[in-house]
């Protein structure tokens, strides 16, 4: 254990040794012939392979009957991993309940919104709430650390597998009675939920707890409060698992760490994660490439943000893929560099473990076009040899493992209350999408070569010059106060439509929009003018705005119009400077090219500058851990980096 420059213990993996950034992948021995095996373990260690995380599918084979254990398998697996030097993130294989588990107990398995049972047949087939799938989860945990306890190959345990990714919303009679059990605990009384969730409107008033239900399939929009709640909840439920197996854990292992797999990427929403992470001993994440002209910035994005859900120490990239998925409508082939460049990213932000799904191309099942170390083609292939390149690649970067994320000038803050509550029904657009705005002035910053940490909203923050808050939408009143705090001190706050409009309880904040920022900002919005499809408006500086635009008027002599819509002649952008910080507001929605413009009128304030020459700028990514500079070519085409130095197409340097 060390600690870090904050101050906190750290926790890692418990192996001996120097550090060094681990190497692997999920193992799944059981797909294969107990000969393969021994062929894996030398493939591996040709491959520079430095742990694998094993079980994590295993319930029916660990345990074929409810009152059958078959570890020797298992053993043989761990023993011939750790005769080869190879340590063991060991799952406690609860991921998906076998099929007698099913037939036996069909209550365990999820209900959707309209009532229908979710079946067996693909994973995850099981209710976070159920007190019959828990007890018989709890005692194949209990079996698990009590058999392994003593093993060394043992370096961490992992939590269940991406927790939530199906099965995150049950509507079950069981979610209904937890569902209760949450807002009593939330609420105390009924009075207070009913103002909370404002049940006067509709006749929804509450005389029980016996009425209240998950919002299930409605004749219209169920109540917007009861449905943020529900997504507080199923979060909680979820969080709430992973805390009784890591209890057990802890129990009976107490020297090895515990950790789960986080999935920030993309639009896998349902999980607040930013409240997860300090259950675990260190943070885990999942991430695959999702195509589109912002593909590696959203991979950028994704990494950024879960260092800092690290709390900038470092992290477990427990899966990316070496090449191509299986789930998208297509599934493309990575490009020469691109296996290398994705790992680094990660890397870059701040992971000291770069793994993938999986270890050996599966021959059967739903994931068998799902690329791997060991691909279809064997060890013959341009997979296994960029795979081993990469090996011995983070094998010379062991300098690196260790560091810590360098601060940025910049912090984008990310909070999933305002992604959930923004997105819901009967809005004034349902067009919004909360992560497209963060990621769109993240490519921006990128553009410009500006680093910037991607920040919790209830993280620490206040010591970057400048924060922006795309979308804030929901706004307690703490974290109003912590922004007014935060300007009044010096600091610079950008922030855009839809934001501080509602307070904890989705309750709108009266007095004209918007609310919780109106007095700071030197605005008053009195109604929202969202955009048709494929309407735009033309602002005086050359950037043009899609989606949604404001109509406001100016409270405050001092704020500053930054831009205009041209044909209304209505401020489009404001800044207003306060005390010796500022506070400015975008009303429209300007991409990554508009905001790439505007950026420099709000970056020229509060002193933030590139590190990068300026013919760097927008083609490379820079990234800090501790005083290791990674560069990161965002093009096609080799970068000269004006030192003698070429980066290659699609490469990355550290130095």
């Amino acid at each position: 254990m060390t600690v870090s420059h904050h101050g906190e213990p750290r926790r890692w993996l418990r192996r001996a040794g120097a550090p060094r950034l681990e190497f692997g992948a999920d193992y799944n021995p059981e797909q294969w012939p107990r000969e393969v095996w021994a062929e894996d373990v030398r493939a591996m260690r040709t491959a520079g392979v430095t742990v694998v995380s094993l079980a994590i599918f295993s319930w029916a084979r660990i345990q074929p009957r409810p009152e059958v254990y078959d570890f020797a398998w298992l053993d043989e697996v761990i023993d011939l991993l750790h005769a080869g030097g190879i340590s063991v993130d060991l799952a406690t294989a609860t991921a998906s309940p076998p099929p007698w588990l099913v037939a036996r107990h069909p209550e365990i398995l999820p209900v959707d919104r309209a009532g229908n049972t979710v079946w067996p047949g693909g994973r995850q087939h099981w209710r976070a709430t159920s007190p019959v799938f828990r007890n018989y989860a709890l005692r194949l945990v209990r079996a698990m650390a009590t058999r392994y306890k003593d093993h060394p190959a043992i370096v961490a345990w992992h939590v269940n597998n991406e927790l939530g990714c199906h099965n995150l919303y049950d509507f079950s009679d069981d979610a209904a009675v937890a569902f209760r059990a949450w807002l009593r605990e939330r609420y105390t009384t009924l009075d207070e939920l009913n103002v909370a969730w404002g049940t006067d409107f509709w006749s929804q008033r509450y005389s029980d707890w016996d009425q209240i239900i998950p919002p299930r399939q409605a004749t219209t929009h169920p109540n917007p409060t009861q449905q943020l709640d529900f997504k507080r909840f199923s979060s909680d439920a979820l969080k709430e698992h992973l805390r009784l197996e890591r209890e057990i854990l802890r129990e009976i292992t107490p020297d090895i760490p515990v950790t789960t797999n986080f999935m920030v990427m993309g639009e896998t929403k349902g999980m607040n994660f930013a409240d997860w992470a300090s259950e675990i001993d260190f943070v885990s994440n999942d991430h695959y490439v999702l195509p589109g002209p912002q593909a590696l910035d959203e991979l950028s994005f994704s990494a950024n943000l879960t260092g800092n859900l690290a709390g900038g120490r470092p992290w477990f990239l427990m899966e990316h893929s070496t090449s191509a998925v299986n789930w998208q409508p297509i599934n493309v082939a990575k490009k020469p560099g691109e296996l290398d460049r994705d790992s680094l990213t990660h890397v870059a932000h701040g992971a000291d473990a770069v793994c993938y799904f999986q270890w050996r191309q599966s021959k059967a099942g739903a994931e068998k076009y799902h690329s791997a170390m060991i691909p279809h083609a064997g060890e013959d292939s341009a997979v296994f040899r960029a795979v081993t390149a990469l090996g011995a690649r983070l094998a010379d970067l062991r300098r690196v493992a260790g560091s810590d994320r360098k601060p940025a000038d910049v912090a984008i803050l990310f909070d999933w209350d305002s992604w959930w509550a923004s997105e819901q029904d009967s809005h004034p657009t349902d067009r919004l999408r909360y992560r497209q705005e963060a990621l769109d002035w993240y490519t921006a910053l990128l553009n410009l070569g500006i680093r910037a940490d991607v920040v919790p909203a209830g993280g620490a923050w206040q010591g970057h010059r400048l924060v922006i808050a795309p979308i804030l939408h929901v706004v307690p009143t703490d974290l109003a106060d912590r922004i007014h705090e935060y300007v009044n001190g010096g600091g610079h706050f950008v922030t855009t439509y839809f934001s501080g409009i509602v307070d904890v309880n989705e309750h709108i904040w009266l007095g004209g929009y918007p609310g919780a920022f109106r007095e700071l900002l030197g605005i008053r919005i009195e109604e929202f003018a969202p955009l048709l499809d494929g309407e735009t408006v033309d602002l005086d500086d050359g950037t043009v705005g899609t989606l949604w635009t404001d109509r406001f008027q100016i409270t405050a002599s001092d704020v500053e119009v930054l831009a205009r819509y041209k044909d209304a002649d209505q401020p489009a952008v404001t800044r207003r400077p306060v005390a010796a910080g500022s506070a400015a507001y975008v009303s429209t929605r300007l991409g990554p090219d508009g905001l790439t413009s505007l950026l420099p009128a709000l970056l020229g304030p509060a002193g933030v500058v590139s590190e990068l020459p300026a013919e760097l700028r927008g083609r490379v990514e820079l990234a800090i851990r501790g005083e290791h500079r990674f560069l990161i070519n965002r093009t096609d085409e080799p970068v000269d980096l004006g030192d003698g130095r070429v980066l290659d197409a699609r490469g990355v340097i550290v130095s």
